[in-house]
């Protein structure tokens, strides 16, 4: 399946209505709608008090301030001075909630988009830089919680106060407030026109803030090898042209967000300009009154200036949008890997705990690794799997975990189709040691009794126990402190080796009935690597081991060689046969 998100983003719909993306992100914050609720309400009694406020000055004007009433003013003055402070209750109610609102939906969505990629197959990792996921956990989340924190009350406050001023504009005098709102259609347009072009733009800005993302992830864990090959200058060229690039897309999308405010603007002061006229006018044949014409201008104001802040909002939404097009594509995805109902009965062998019938592989928009493979395996018996290197022994070891899923024919695991075992029932027959471990910061114990239920709540004295039963304690002594020995991921912390050493004790702690060493003695000494054979030797004689290695001396004691080339798998027979082949490149007869 392609899983490509750049590839992906490109094929999508073009044009998406914004009202539908906001009801799809809205989706993921169903425990938070109370607090939006509680918002959304502040919001509008906040908006209808200031919509309240130039009525209110205008009538003063025109019954007490020109008829000389000042006990009038006072009192008006005070109503007021009630509502600006109301207001500011309201106002700081509503803030205070959004940012809340935004907050959980930041740690709900980080939440939801990493518990999704971990649903995701191996297969998606392959093809997308972690990098870029890595942007679109950290940084487009955050785009998305700053509208909900700071823009969104504020932009459904303005819309909400643009309408209110329109009808109380409308109600006052039909005729001005017909003119004066005439140039908000114009606005109206140019938005609805622009509004694709400025969402592509802050795409395209964000896409170049992962990919700069991802060329520094890439530079900082290959640092030795730029040393040890003094490429600095490569990387460093490397650098630059991401960042050019994301420089580029930043300005072309600042650009784009900044346009709409002069033309705003512009609009604003016509609309103002035709009010000052015609108010004018039409208080000289005196069908109008100052009063009005300053509550006029008033809400002549509250309409336009909002849009001024629009013009700000609009962007903003815009690359929210854009930030949530880029963690929705993931939200989307399904993964292809399911459990699926046991179809083993035609062509399964029960006495092999591994078949492969009619297997074909390859991956996503590339050549066929693997052709149409038949073989099987013996339970309790030792293979090995050699062949040149790119010959398709990682790819057969994968098939074999389910790391991926054939294109064409079958894979049986004990009888069964591999797809009809859930992950669990899966992982627990099957153990996969890896050439380049895969460890956690910790310590020792902490990764060897990793996705390990069965010894979690084991201490110290009791898993030291179960260690010596199982010949592995004699590993662990090669550790400073043991059990409590500190792991780190990244730094000079304990070597290659080490980490091979930890993998290893995992993975046979599992008791695995099929064990997979994928090179998994490449970075271990050959006194180790002896000590390592003595313990495989102590497996339970159901025991089945897949060995993939490059020297001899580890496959020599292998029941079985199976020589893998070109997308062909055949027996080797003898280590001298297989010796034969390694060197030739091809079956020997």
């Amino acid at each position: 399946m392609n899983y490509n998100l750049n590839s992906l983003i490109e094929t999508r719909e073009k044009k998406k209505s914004a009202a539908k993306a906001l009801k799809n992100l809205l989706k993921y914050a169903t425990d938070d709608k109370k607090i939006l609720i509680l918002s959304s309400v502040f919001m509008i009694v906040s908006a209808v008090l200031m919509l309240l406020t130039p009525y209110l000055i205008g009538f003063t004007i025109d019954n007490y301030v020109r008829t000389k009433l000042f006990h009038g003013v006072l009192v008006f003055s005070g109503i007021l001075l009630a509502l600006q402070l109301l207001s500011f209750v309201t106002s700081y109610y509503q803030t205070k909630f959004m940012g809340t609102f935004g907050q959980h939906m930041l740690f709900n969505l980080r939440n939801l988009l990493f518990g999704k990629l971990q649903e995701l197959p191996v297969d998606f990792f392959n093809q997308n830089k972690a990098g870029d996921l890595i942007s679109r956990i950290n940084n487009d989340t955050d785009t998305i919680n700053q509208f909900f924190s700071q823009s969104l009350m504020q932009f459904l406050r303005s819309i909400l106060t643009m309408i209110g001023s329109a009808i109380f504009l409308l109600a006052i005098n039909l005729q001005l407030g017909a003119a004066a709102l005439s140039p908000a259609l114009f606005i109206l347009a140019f938005t609805y026109f622009i509004s694709p072009w400025v969402k592509k733009k802050n795409a395209l800005s964000l896409k170049s803030v992962g990919l700069l993302s991802s060329t520094v992830q890439e530079s900082l864990n290959n640092f030795k090898v730029i040393v040890a090959f003094n490429r600095r200058d490569y990387f460093r060229e490397k650098f630059n042209k991401s960042n050019k690039e994301n420089y580029n897309n930043a300005v072309s999308a600042g650009l784009a967000n900044n346009l709409l405010m002069p033309v705003y603007g512009f609009f604003s002061n016509l609309g103002q300009m035709i009010v000052l006229i015609f108010g004018i006018y039409l208080i000289s044949i005196h069908e109008f009154t100052i009063g009005l014409l300053i509550s006029f201008f008033a809400y002549i104001y509250t309409f336009y200036s909002p849009l001024r802040q629009l013009a700000t909002l609009w962007a903003n939404f815009q690359i929210a949008l854009a930030g949530w097009d880029r963690i929705f594509l993931i939200m989307n995805l399904e993964n292809e890997m399911l459990v699926v109902d046991d179809a083993s009965l035609n062509g399964a062998d029960s006495t092999s705990i591994v078949s492969f019938k009619n297997v074909s592989f390859s991956y996503p928009n590339g050549a066929e690794v693997l052709h149409n493979i038949n073989f099987n395996l013996q339970r309790g018996k030792t293979y090995a799997f050699v062949g040149p290197t790119g010959g398709g022994k990682t790819t057969t070891a994968s098939l074999i975990a389910r790391l991926y899923d054939p294109t064409k024919g079958i894979i049986f695991l004990d009888g069964k189709d591999i797809r009809s075992y859930s992950p669990e029932e899966r992982t627990s027959k099957i153990g996969f040691i890896l050439q380049e471990p895969f460890l956690f910061t910790g310590s020792v114990r902490d990764n060897i009794l990793y996705g390990n239920n069965n010894y979690k709540d084991f201490m110290n004295a009791k898993l030291h126990e179960e260690l010596v039963n199982s010949g592995l304690q004699s590993l662990i002594e090669r550790f400073e402190s043991g059990l409590d020995t500190k792991v780190q991921t990244t730094g000079d912390g304990i070597s290659l080796g080490q980490k091979q050493l930890i993998a290893f004790v995992r993975t046979i702690l599992r008791k695995p009935d099929l064990l997979i060493l994928d090179e998994a003695t490449a970075n271990i000494d050959t006194v180790t690597e002896k000590l390592l054979e003595d313990i495989l030797r102590k497996l339970p004689s159901t025991s089945t081991k897949v060995i993939i290695a490059h020297r001899l001396n580890t496959i020599e004691n292998a029941d079985e060689i199976y020589f893998v080339n070109s997308g062909e798998i055949t027996p080797a027979g003898s280590l001298e046969d297989a010796v034969n082949m390694l060197m030739h490149g091809k079956r020997v007869s």
